[in-house]
Formats: structure tokens, sequence, C-alpha cells
């Protein structure tokens, strides 16, 4: 029989191995990574206090400013792609061009906890002046125990999880009206089969239900909120999503209010 087309290997290379193939990391070594991940993980949380603090002056002064540019924050939250799409409803944003004021009141104790300020002038809507989403932390119990560095961090912190550690509260909106109730208008519906909404209904679901399944306030608290020039001038927030929509379906869904003129585009929705 002919070898043609049998590839032989060469001499000894079954005896060859990946040197790095067989690493083994010791007891002791493994101790030293984690340590390290750990001081890493402190050094982190002590730069992002420092940075909240020297930045809070800032925002202070720049939230006068804004107070006097007419619908700044609707037009920034709506350059956001998320918030967008969750605030689809023309209803929706008619409430929302109400909103003179948006302001994130950071916890004193576990600053990544916080509460988001939605504040509104006189509307047709809600009685409300303003509208508040908490997410709460709860410490584990071990953090009872525990004293804090001279930075105020505890080795709980360290150990800190989103999903574990902290809670998002409801709040109630006093509707004036129950025409003018958009929870009740575009409800929230859920899919039994994951129990995720599989439709948002009215941005106004965000804060009158305890869960945030969609982490809109956290965009906003880490996102819109810190670059929200940059979100009402349009240069960001419009090129995250991935989508093959006609651009023609911008034209044809017009929007009854003028949320978009100060931006130089809109944000593609799926």
């Amino acid at each position: 029989m002919s070898g043609q087309g049998i590839k032989r290997s060469s001499p000894g290379a079954e005896d060859e191995k990946n040197p790095l193939g067989d690493v083994e990391l010791s007891d002791e070594d493994a101790q030293k990574l984690q340590s390290l991940q750990k001081d890493f993980a402190r050094t982190e949380l002590v730069l992002e206090r420092r940075a909240q603090e020297k930045l809070l002056p800032f925002f202070e002064k720049r939230r006068t400013a804004l107070k006097s540019i007419p619908k700044f924050w609707p037009v920034a939250l709506m350059n956001h792609n998320m918030f967008a799409l969750h605030a689809q409803h023309n209803a929706d944003q008619v409430a929302l061009s109400y909103l003179e004021d948006v302001w994130i009141v950071r916890d004193p104790v576990e600053t990544r906890c916080f509460v988001l300020e939605f504040h509104f002038k006189e509307n047709p809507y809600f009685s409300n002046s303003v509208l508040k989403k908490e997410y709460k932390y709860v410490p584990p119990p071990a953090a009872a125990n525990e004293k804090p560095d001279e930075d105020g961090i505890t080795e709980s912190m360290l150990d800190f999880s989103w999903e574990r550690d902290v809670e998002a509260k409801a709040f109630k909106i006093d509707w004036k009206d129950e025409s003018k109730n958009l929870t009740k208008l575009y409800p929230r519906v859920i899919d039994e089969e994951d129990d995720m909404p599989s439709d948002s209904g009215s941005i106004f679901n965000f804060f009158e239900t305890g869960d945030d399944q969609f982490d809109i306030g956290v965009l906003i608290a880490n996102d819109v909120f810190p670059e929200a020039i940059e979100y009402f001038l349009g240069n960001a927030g419009g090129d995250d999503i991935d989508s093959e929509d006609d651009e023609s379906d911008d034209d044809e869904n017009e929007e009854e209010i003028d949320l978009e003129k100060p931006r130089p585009k809109k944000p593609r929705q799926k």
C-alpha cells in the first residue's frame, strides 16, 4: 500500500509536553494571590470613595447651573439607550418633560449604595415633587462585629455583592387622577416562565416596583449622572445597542414633544 496522504509525526513528538499544561499552585502561593487581590480591592474602594468626595463640590456647582437649561435632564436621560428603551410611551416622555433635576445621595457607610432622586416641577400627573429610588445596603450578619479601618472599610465591604447586599425599595407615587396614572395605563407584564418582565410598561414602574431587574438606577447613577453634559449633547450613549433597524423608522415615529432637538442623533431602539 502507498503511504500517500499519511502524515508521520517526527521522532520524539509523542514525548513532547506542553510546559504550561501542568502548572500547580501551592496553598501558600494561593494565599499570596488571594491577599494581593484583597489589597487591590481595598485600594480600588478607597480611590472610589475619595473620587466621590472630590467630585461632590463639582456636582453641586453643576446642579445649580443645569437648572437654567430647559429640559436638560429629560434630554440627557433619553440619550441613554437603555433608559430610552423603557421610556418609549409618549405619555412617559410628556411626564418626564417636567423633570428639572436629578440627584444622587450616597450611603455614608457603603458608598456604592445610594438614593436616586428625580425632582419635578408642578405637573398634571402626580403631586410628589420628588420621586425616589433607594438602593439600601443590607450588611451580612458578620458585619455586626467588624471594625472599619482608617478608611472606613470593613472585611464585608471587600466581599460586597450587589445582588446579595443591596435591596431596591419601592416608592409610592401620588397620582393626581387615574386617567394620568401611567403605571396603571402601562403596567409591567411579567413572563411567568422566567419571572422577568416581558413588557416593562411605563418608565414610572421603575419607581413603584421594589426590584430593578433592568439596572436602570445603576445605569443612571454610574453612567448618565457623572457624564450628564455629554449625554445631553449627544456625545454619549448612542452607539452601544446593536440594531439593524431601518433609519426611516425614526422619521415615521416622530415624537409629539420636543425632547429630541438639542441632540444631534436619536438613540436607536430595539
